[in-house]
């Protein structure tokens, strides 16, 4: 039996993250066992924690450690003006920017055929109730501007044409760019220069 199992299962789960390779992991734990009080036990605790206690919103589909988002229940926030994205890391560029003020819906990913994730995988069928229940006047359709994207924008405006002014994110993002990885002046310009579809 190997005396370093644990370690190499730790190596073995942190290269599955995302940007971590077997090299990287491997030098992240290494760090991490050397730097065990200061940062290794934290973050063990830390993950324990967030795998106790983080959940979906139900209303909007981001992440937290309540039932309902912060966002979905802060006061400040404008009630008519819905941004919708692919995913949480996408919400989470958005506030970064600190720019749109009103409240989110996180799809989950977007249409697919090839995938076959169709309306009923993702979050559509909520996102077309919260239009109709929560007196939504605009849809902003924060997709990234990808093949995928821009069929799961379409097929929304399709499905929500009459009922609420439609607009999307206008210059700034690049065709093939994801908003995760984009600065926030590229995101303030825009959210700011969005059009109707």
């Amino acid at each position: 039996m190997s005396s370093t199992r644990d370690i190499d299962n730790l190596i073995e789960m942190m290269a599955k993250l995302p940007g971590l390779g077997p090299r990287s992991a491997r030098r992240a734990v290494l760090h991490l066992i050397r730097k065990q009080a200061l940062l290794l036990t934290p973050l063990a605790d830390l993950m324990q924690t967030v795998a106790a206690t983080a959940r979906e919103c139900l209303n909007c589909g981001n992440v937290g450690t309540s039932d309902i988002c912060d966002i979905c229940v802060s006061e400040k926030r404008a009630n008519s003006e819905l941004c919708v994205v692919e995913d949480v890391s996408d919400l989470w560029a958005m506030e970064r920017a600190g720019v749109f003020k009103g409240r989110y819906h996180v799809l989950g990913g977007t249409l697919s055929a090839l995938d076959a994730i169709g309306p009923d995988e993702l979050r559509i069928p909520r996102l077309i109730d919260r239009v109709q229940t929560e007196n939504i006047t605009e849809v902003i359709l924060a997709l990234n501007a990808t093949i995928d994207g821009q069929t799961t924008a379409h097929y929304i405006a399709d499905q929500l044409e009459g009922q609420v002014k439609l607009t999307s994110l206008a210059q700034g993002v690049p065709i093939g760019g994801e908003l995760d990885y984009l600065d926030d002046g590229t995101i303030t310009a825009a959210l700011n220069a969005r059009k109707a579809l």
